[in-house]
């Protein structure tokens, strides 16, 4: 199956125009004609079943024969919150990773030791929807604003609140406190996670993610990318919800 995007798409629609960037691909690129069968989300979790009745490279234009809910195939809600990396390549990786897993939500944060602090928001939305199609998903994960790590961190947060960071002395108690993701999460929940950027978070910021009763999570052994870590604790979350 071939999946088309458009976010614009209810229940109530009966006929779909195609701007002409995808009217040319449908039409040249993938040789559909009159009566031709395409199936496109709307991102809300909803397949649409068209078919072609205007088969132009100009104006492709196709009426709606069937409408099928498409629940996502998890029953969890994650919330990554992740500093931008310094090189763009790899904070893209993780969206289109994260995305063919399974995630519900993606907000960028700008931490003291952030590198990168301009990110092209409309870049990554693309990335994301081009991956929720490769991946045969039907809702598409949002994507947030950036937003200031004390902005973020001082918000009300529904379900378990973790932040992985790679201080291993807690240094108020001198104790090794940090817990493994799967041992502080339960299934079905709703978990938000912090990941810092490729200097880590400040003891600043992780003394105030403490304070608000974020749980400090270790990710294994090994020291990860910004990247590499946010992408684990997606999968570690799925493997957890299975």
């Amino acid at each position: 199956m071939q999946l088309f995007y458009n976010p614009d798409l209810t229940k109530e629609t009966t006929q779909i125009t195609f701007d002409k960037i995808e009217s040319k691909h449908i039409v040249r690129v993938l040789r559909k004609k009159e009566d031709a069968i395409l199936h496109i989300t709307n991102g809300k979790g909803f397949l649409f079943d068209v078919k072609i009745i205007i088969a132009s490279d100009k104006k492709c234009v196709a009426e709606i024969i069937d409408i099928q809910e498409k629940p996502k195939p998890w029953n969890y809600y994650l919330h990554i919150a992740i500093a931008p990396t310094k090189n763009n390549d790899r904070i893209e990786w993780f969206l289109e990773k994260a995305t063919e897993i399974g995630i519900d939500e993606i907000t960028p944060i700008i931490c003291n030791n952030s590198e990168r602090r301009i990110i092209k928001l409309d870049r990554f939305e693309k990335i994301i929807q081009s991956a929720m199609k490769q991946s045969l998903k039907f809702t598409v994960p949002k994507i947030n604003e950036p937003v200031k790590f004390n902005d973020f961190i001082n918000q009300n947060f529904d379900g378990t609140l973790c932040i992985a960071h790679c201080e291993s002395i807690n240094k108020t108690s001198g104790q090794k406190d940090k817990k493994l993701l799967k041992s502080v999460v339960n299934p079905s929940e709703k978990t938000t996670i912090l990941i810092g950027p490729e200097g880590d978070f400040s003891s600043k910021e992780i003394t105030k993610a403490l304070e608000k009763n974020s749980i400090p999570i270790s990710l294994g052994e090994s020291r990860l990318r910004t990247e590499t870590a946010a992408l684990v604790a997606v999968q570690n979350i799925s493997f957890i919800n299975q």
